[in-house]
Parts: C-alpha cells; structure tokens; sequence
C-alpha cells in the first residue's frame, strides 16, 4: 500500500491506494498533533510502505517527521508532478482528495523521489538563519526603493551623488541631506534610513554566524570558485542529506539544470526545466556568473559552448548543469568519511 499526503495549513488530505494505483481510503485530517496520530495508526492499518508528502518542507513538515517517528518512509513530491498527474485525468477538477489520490500514485510509481530527511542540528540552524538573512534583505531592497521616491520630493537629484542606498556611507551622507527638514516627510524618511542602518549592522552579524557554521560543518564546497560561505550555507541547507539523491543525475533533475525532452518526430531536443528546487537553481546560477567573470575552468567551458553555436543564456544552463555534478562529487566525497564504519577496538594484549 501507498500513501499520499496533501498538506495544508489546517488539513491534511490523505489518500491510500494499492499497488496497482486503486483508491482504497481518504481522509481530511486536521494538521496538528491530533491528526499525526491518526495519520500514523492509517498507515499501520492499511500496511503502508511509502508516503509521499507534497510541501513536506512546508505545511507537512511535522506530519512527516511523525511519520518518521513511527518507521514509515517519507518522501517529497514536487508540486509540479502532482499536477501533470492530476491534469491526466481530465474531468475529475482539483480539490484536495483529488491531490492527495495524484500524490500516492507518483509515491507508487515514482522510484526515485527525495527521501525527507529530519532536519535538526547545524542544518536546520543554517536554513533558519539564510531565510531571515533573505527576509531582511527583501525588506532593505524595499525601504530603498521608498526612500529613493521620497528623495526624488525632497532632494531632486540626489541620485547622482547617492546611487545605491544599501551602502552605509550613503546612508549617511542621506541622512546628512536632510538635516534640518522637520517636514513630515522627511522625518519618515530619516526612520527609514534608520532602519536600513539597523538591518546593514544586522546582516554583519548573520553574515559571521552563518560563515562559522560553515565551517564548522566542515564542508569543502567552498573551496569550488564561487561559493562562498552564503551560497555554500544555502546548498547545505537545501540538500540536508547527499544521500537522498542517488546519482548525480537525480540531484540534478532535483535542483533543475538537468534539461528535459522534449523531442518530436525528426526533431531532436531539450528544453528548459523550469521545476525542481529553485533555492539551488538560483545558487547554480549566482556560482556560474561568478566564474564566468573570472580566468576559470567555468569560464572556458562557457567559451567553449558559446563557439559551438548555443547562446549566452543556453552555455550558462549548460556550465549550471556541469556545476551540479561538480557540487554533487564534492558533497558525496565530504559524506563518504562519515559513511565509513569505525574500526572495532584493537583486542587487549
């Protein structure tokens, strides 16, 4: 039997069916302590062997770590394979049951899925401290913008002296510009700037935290040219466990470089993969920009690429998908180490 779990943030909607795709029972079960317990005693009932959870990241999080808890293997379904499942069986519409059946067959048929992982520990702190670090950055991008607008009122073309707000100097020197405005809008203004200094001085100290974590996990990523502590924090955090993923061909279709089919008849090609894990996508892409601008084995094979005919956009997709495999060797060869069983203690003379 196989299980599927569309999560949500009040409900789970939980589908069995058997080995060959058959509906045998589904739920709405409510996402809290409650329901994972009767999600558990579901599976042990019904002899479930695999369950597939979409958002297991997300709202499912602690169904599936309860899950795990009670020996079932747990593993992702991305949200785009659920719906090419659904969109196969025209006529039935979307609702959450309707989901929840979808995401059991692809748990049935679907060898390969990521095994969800419990994230505790130096991961789990990683991606905490990564996503708050984003949110703050997001919202000096934003303060920024609003701040440039209130200028342009204040202090017409204070942009050609102040080009980039984000740097503390400028901030500075804006908050020189409007020294002795006691107009309403230049006091918001001041707050924002304010809090744009407070989010720089923020953004230091995450910047150090997240770097000592780094290498304390003691992780060789950064030693590939451009991967720095916040990218190499990024990919750790997102991965969790190399081991989820079998070759590097499934941890490249799991992060999206891998390109996807799309012959026809005489036409022979690939397109673009627009799924996967997109925080690593982004990662691949930041990683093969920077080498790109550098005397480096990337920037070569980019040459390369670019005199066999395919375009800018197209060599940078094939240097992410050569990066991949380079993330995914290093990665394995950092975990080999732990792989390795202790030796047994020398027998006393």
């Amino acid at each position: 039997m196989y299980a599927g779990v569309d999560s949500h943030k009040d409900t789970l909607a939980v589908a069995v069916i058997d080995a060959g795709g058959r509906v045998v029972t589904v739920h709405q079960l409510p996402n809290d302590a409650a329901g994972f317990a009767r999600l558990a005693v579901l599976a042990a009932e019904h002899g479930v062997v695999r369950v597939g959870i979409e958002g297991s990241t997300n709202y499912g999080w602690a169904a599936a770590m309860h899950l795990l808890e009670a020996g079932v293997t747990v593993v992702e379904v991305p949200p785009l394979m659920t719906s090419r499942e659904r969109s196969s069986r025209p006529g039935q519409g979307k609702t959450d049951p309707v989901d929840a059946v979808a995401i059991a067959r692809i748990t049935a048929r679907e060898e390969n899925l990521p095994a969800v992982r419990p994230m505790s520990g130096p991961t789990a702190d990683l991606r905490g401290l990564v996503d708050y670090r984003e949110q703050l950055v997001a919202e000096r991008t934003a303060l920024a913008n609003r701040v440039h607008v209130d200028l342009c009122w204040l202090r017409p073309g204070h942009q050609h002296a102040l080009p980039r707000l984000t740097q503390p100097a400028h901030l500075q020197a804006a908050l020189a510009l409007l020294e002795g405005d006691a107009s309403v809008r230049a006091a918001v203004t001041r707050r924002r700037l304010q809090r744009m200094i407070e989010i720089n001085a923020e953004l230091a100290q995450l910047r150090q935290q997240i770097g000592d974590l780094v290498a304390d996990s003691g992780t060789s990523l950064t030693s590939i040219y451009g991967i720095g502590p916040l990218i190499a924090a990024r990919i750790l955090a997102e991965v969790v466990d190399i081991a989820r993923y079998p070759s590097r061909r499934h941890f490249a279709a799991a992060n999206g470089s891998a390109p996807i089919p799309a012959s026809s008849g005489r036409t022979v090609r690939h397109r673009l993969n627009r799924g996967g894990n997109r925080q690593l996508n982004r990662a691949l892409y930041t990683i093969a920009i920077t080498e790109i601008r550098a005397d480096t084995e990337g920037r070569a094979y980019y040459q390369r690429k670019r005199a066999e005919g395919k375009t800018g956009r197209e060599a940078v997709r094939c240097l992410k998908r050569r990066l991949s495999d380079v993330i995914y060797k290093t990665m394995r060869a950092d975990a080999a180490p732990a792989a390795i069983p202790a030796a047994p203690p020398a027998a006393a003379a």
